[in-house]
């Protein structure tokens, strides 16, 4: 399989550029009160307002319905990267603004906000880190690790990361399902954050089935969560998981570089950038998470150094379904039939 386009080549910052990030990104890290507001306010009003529109949309049409919701769900995925930003704490200076607003955009989105924070905060501290594999990522064998497993557990994997298992089934079980469940690792807030989070959707739908009907929520509701959390679950995996990514033992792990080079810039069209909050410039991201989404953009532009990294389109990132397991020898990841079994001893 071909690299992914590479403006440099996919090259690690020099020692002079890793030393003086922390200064680069700075100037960004600020979350502007009226900015932020403003992004609540083009956000959550015109989901409500398309949600409404989509349950009209039943007395003339299922297939205007289901177009509907694809607009709705870009409108869900906004409310997302809100709540993601909350999380980080970056998107307001008041860190009980950041955690009012991610609990209420947890449940729009069906996501305890204390809980996923914990996990996705585990994500961020271990990102391309071959032994702190295992909470907020996705599940990633090496060669060596794949073949020594029993072939009851290699089925399991060749399941885990079938493209229809993977895209088509997991994200809305993920968010439907998982979601309503504690994680084993979770303390007091994040346990309470589930609670609170199944209540309020509970008492949602009660609500809603009362004014409209149950089945009138479920055929317009169920098409808006799978086309957010499938959209949403391949933004996060092709931000990671392209060919010449990075993944290193504990030892050699470099934070800098497992940003700029184990996260990718997923070039999209301008309407879809916004509608997913700047998040395939998920390399600034990964470097500094107390970047607000609408910060992104300007960082990439000002700074040439975070313009050489690996670019990624959307008909380039679709080859990366192919790809499964980390090769050590080579790395990068490579596809079953390019794993090589090491030899024996």
């Amino acid at each position: 399989m071909a690299t992914m386009t590479n403006p440099a080549e996919h090259a690690a910052p020099a020692p002079a550029q890793a030393q003086s990030w922390q200064s680069m990104v700075a100037p960004y890290q600020k979350a502007h009160l009226w900015r932020s507001v403003w992004e609540v306010a083009n956000t959550l009003a015109p989901f409500l307002v398309c949600w409404y529109l989509t349950y009209l949309s039943l007395s003339v049409s299922y297939w205007l319905t289901l177009g509907l919701a694809v607009l709705t769900s870009g409108f869900l995925i906004r409310t997302f990267i809100i709540l993601h930003d909350c999380g980080h704490g970056s998107f307001f200076k008041s860190q009980r603004a950041n955690d009012w607003v991610g609990v209420i955009t947890g449940i729009l989105t069906m996501t305890p906000y204390f809980q996923w924070r914990h996990d996705h905060a585990l994500h961020h501290a271990g990102a391309g880190d071959l032994d702190r594999r295992g909470v907020g990522d996705v599940w990633t064998l090496t060669v060596k690790e794949y073949h020594a497993l029993p072939w009851k557990r290699r089925v399991f994997y060749h399941i885990y990361r079938n493209p229809f298992i993977m895209f088509i089934i997991s994200p809305t079980v993920l968010f439907l399902v998982a979601h309503r469940f504690m994680s084993p690792n979770n303390g007091p807030r994040e346990r309470m954050s589930v609670y609170v989070t199944n209540a309020a959707l509970l008492a949602m739908f009660v609500g809603l089935s009362l004014l409209v009907g149950w089945q009138a929520v479920l055929l317009v509701h169920l098409p808006v969560l799978f086309i957010s959390s499938t959209a949403g679950v391949w933004m996060f995996y092709v931000q990671h998981q392209f060919e010449d990514t990075y993944w290193e033992e504990h030892a050699d792990w470099k934070y800098a570089a497992a940003a700029l080079q184990g996260s990718s810039y997923y070039k999209l069209p301008k309407l879809i950038q916004w509608f997913t909050g700047n998040i395939g410039l998920h390399h600034i991201h990964h470097l500094s998470p107390k970047i607000p989404n609408y910060n992104l953009q300007r960082c990439y532009e000002d700074n040439p150094l975070l313009r050489q990294v690996t670019v990624v389109t959307f008909w380039e990132s679709l080859r990366t379904m192919f790809l499964k397991l980390w090769d050590e020898e080579r790395g990068v990841l490579v596809g079953f039939r390019q794993a090589r079994r090491p030899p024996a001893g």
